[in-house]
């Protein structure tokens, strides 16, 4: 004799036998609550643009006194940003270009994209909790034994472009403003390290100074070349997708044969860094997959 069970769920009453598998997600789904989905905003991002979802370090300066960042640049909290990026668009495949300079980077995603459906929110958190975490998951790897103190944060945004022009000049603006800062805290901290100048004082002293300004202040006076420092520092690191060929030895034993060894060669797509100038059109030639054609 079959017996059949009533379960009330949400307002519903439902029959089933006692063998069957109850599901609350599929009655809730037909619930008389199913109302509320139309509180929910349409975040949808417009079709044929890029998205670009920036993070920026929440009182990062807090956060690197605290940590006893080396200044005016640390490569290992630079280090450790590039390898929290890297872990970004290795989990995030349509993620073409990305570029980071100090406690900020910044995610380009192919305008083809479909990757949640577009929706700002899921993609700001998906870009933004999969840095944050492996910024805390690889802390050992860059500072070692010296302890994370608490917790970091990143806040997000999302901005579209929708041609390669206007991608072009926000990337450009962002490195513009690497070398804008890099300048500024280089001349300032080598006041203050090298000159002997409180940071009042510096501060004062580069009060009103172009760039020219702090080049010679850097020149003269201490007899540094801005245009010698580390390319990191002055142009920020850019992570991009490349094919590069990988080469291993296997041994191979036939019948009746002796072992021999061969090497193999196969092409992996990965992630690759650099440190160069993507403001003007050398990189961008160099690199054409990177851009999807303006024509829709």
């Amino acid at each position: 004799m079959l017996r059949l069970l009533s379960l009330n769920v949400g307002g519903l009453t439902v029959h089933r036998t006692p063998s069957h598998k109850f599901s609350t997600a599929s009655v809730m789904a037909k619930s008389k609550f199913e109302y509320v989905r139309n509180f929910e905003l349409d975040d949808t991002c417009l079709r044929n643009c890029y998205i670009v979802v920036r993070l920026d370090g929440r009182n990062f300066h807090k956060f690197s006194d605290q940590h006893q960042f080396i200044k005016p640049n640390d490569n290992r909290a630079l280090g450790l940003m590039s390898r929290s990026a890297r872990s970004v668009m290795e989990e995030l495949d349509d993620i073409t270009i990305a570029y980071g300079q100090s406690d900020e980077f910044s995610f380009v995603f192919k305008r083809s994209t479909n990757w949640f459906k577009r929706r700002t929110s899921k993609l700001m958190t998906h870009v933004t909790s999969q840095f944050s975490s492996s910024f805390v998951f690889y802390w050992k790897e860059y500072f070692g034994e010296q302890p994370l103190l608490y917790p970091p944060s990143f806040d997000g945004r999302v901005v579209l472009y929708p041609s390669n022009h206007n991608l072009r000049d926000y990337l450009s603006w962002r490195q513009a403003d690497c070398h804008i800062n890099n300048l500024y805290n280089t001349a300032f901290w080598t006041l203050v390290q090298k000159g002997g100048l409180t940071t009042t004082q510096a501060e004062n002293r580069l009060n009103g100074t172009q760039a020219a300004d702090k080049n010679e202040i850097l020149f003269s006076e201490f007899n540094i070349n801005y245009n010698n420092e580390p390319a990191l520092h002055r142009k920020g690191t850019t992570l991009i997708w490349e094919k590069v060929n990988e080469t291993t030895t296997k041994h191979i034993k036939r019948p009746s044969e002796e072992e021999t060894e061969v090497t193999v060669t196969w092409t992996k797509k990965t992630v690759t860094t650099h440190s160069c100038d993507i403001i003007g059109d050398q990189f961008w030639e160099e690199h054409p997959d990177i851009l999807e054609s303006d024509q829709c």
